[in-house]
């Protein structure tokens, strides 16, 4: 079932503090920067001997109120190191620098290059979101629009915990063959 259809709206609840959702971005980034600084490294460099010294790309995205940022990734490409990143979602854990500088949120709604949703600027773009949880890539794309708009109009940091408590799962299970 999806996190959507469990969690549901909280009328009357106020969305989370801007200041205790920034602190929880950080402490966790920081926490999975060191947890996974390891498996990052071994990842850079597997990628340097097979791909070259270009190990990790930047996308343009929307952020906060429209502002332009890059967003990171790991540099996949047909080889076999880059393959596997891919299938175990472990391309965008450079984004984890994009939170610790302010410029995403550990969940929020998907980043995009622009946008023509307004309502989507209210918030930081997540690294991960409802959008992940539920069904990953899926889903068409205006259900996941819709995802991220019940996110943007109902976060609350009970729904942030719960997601990023599911997201080990999610990319687990998009990562299987």
């Amino acid at each position: 079932m999806p996190l959507l259809l469990r969690l549901p709206a909280r009328p009357g609840l106020r969305p989370a503090r801007p200041s205790a959702k920034r602190v929880l971005d950080l402490l966790g980034a920081v926490a999975l920067l060191t947890l996974l600084g390891t498996p990052l490294l071994l990842a850079s460099g597997l990628l340097y001997a097979t791909q070259g010294p270009r190990v990790l790309v930047s996308e343009p995205a929307a952020g906060l109120g429209g502002r332009p940022y890059r967003a990171w990734r790991f540099r996949v490409g047909k080889g076999r190191a880059g393959a596997a990143l891919e299938r175990s979602a472990l391309a965008g854990l450079p984004q984890l620098l994009n939170v610790v500088r302010g410029e995403m949120s550990l969940v929020g709604p998907r980043p995009e290059p622009r946008t023509d949703r307004p309502e989507r600027l209210l918030v930081r773009p997540g690294m991960t979101g409802l959008w992940q949880v539920s069904a990953r890539s899926d889903l068409p794309w205006e259900e996941m629009d819709l995802l991220d708009r019940h996110y943007v109009e109902n976060h609350w940091l009970g729904m942030d915990l719960a997601i990023l408590a599911q997201t080990p799962r999610a990319a687990w299970r998009h990562g299987r063959p």
